[in-house]
């Protein structure tokens, strides 16, 4: 794939598969720019990347942030909501904060992003990936908030398909399964995720690494895509079809 030239923006890119997404942009040619709270400045670095400070959160500075890319570069062609949280909590006790904290980062944190970036894409033709999840279809215990986020996000990835066709965007989202990331490390540094029986669950028997799911995801920004829209692409190592327990 042919990135030359054009500028793909990534929220939640400061590790994962975020990360992994604007690297492999600008491997191809590409002029990335990640956007993450984690960042105190916005400067290129030696990888061709622009980092930009940005709360998904706040509408005002998702706006900045992509303003900033806009100056640095003069186009957007394509953004990745990649920007997320994971923290379980039991539904029966789950906090007013949690469940506030979890949708504005996955579902407002991807819409004013994609709102962001909507006169520069209907420029370009642009096209958007949302990162979703095999959350968004499944029920996961002490999970609620965010595996309800995930289909909000499936639900906007269609909705944005269809109402932008016209103006020659293409929206779609790609659902991971486990994938090795810092996030889920951590989960199960706590102890709140168990390895052994989501890797007996799955028919690839192991987690994916962070660029097994990027490269789903740079595919569909491709123009080997060009006819795909609303769609939700499941890269889960057979997660969601196996029927091994029957």
């Amino acid at each position: 794939m042919n990135t030359e030239k054009k500028v793909l923006i990534v929220t939640g890119a400061a590790a994962g598969i975020g990360r992994a997404v604007v690297e492999g942009w600008v491997r191809n040619g590409g002029r990335g720019a990640a956007l993450d709270l984690e960042f105190l400045d916005d400067t290129v670095f030696d990888d061709g990347v622009l980092r930009v400070e940005c709360d998904v959160i706040s509408r005002d500075s998702v706006l900045a942030g992509v303003r900033r890319v806009r100056e640095a570069y003069g186009r957007i062609d394509a953004l990745v909501n990649a920007a997320g949280i994971m923290r379980p909590e039991p539904s029966a006790r789950m906090s007013e904060q949690h469940a506030m904290d979890t949708f504005a980062v996955h579902w407002f944190g991807a819409m004013w992003a994609a709102q962001a970036v909507f006169d520069d894409l209907a420029t370009n033709f642009g096209a958007i990936v949302n990162v979703s999840s095999v959350a968004g279809i499944s029920g996961m215990p002490q999970r609620a908030a965010y595996n309800s986020a995930k289909a909000a996000i499936d639900g906007m990835t269609r909705t944005l398909a269809v109402e932008w066709a016209p103006h020659g965007i293409r929206v779609n989202a790609v659902a991971p399964g486990y994938t090795r990331t810092r996030m889920t490390d951590s989960l199960i540094e706590a102890g709140k995720l168990r390895v052994e029986p989501i890797v007996a669950r799955t028919p690839l028997r192991r987690f994916a690494e962070p660029g097994e799911i990027a490269q789903p995801i740079l595919f569909l920004l491709s123009p080997a895509a060009s006819y795909i829209t609303g769609q939700i692409l499941y890269v889960d190592g057979g997660l969601t079809v196996d029927g091994n327990w029957y």
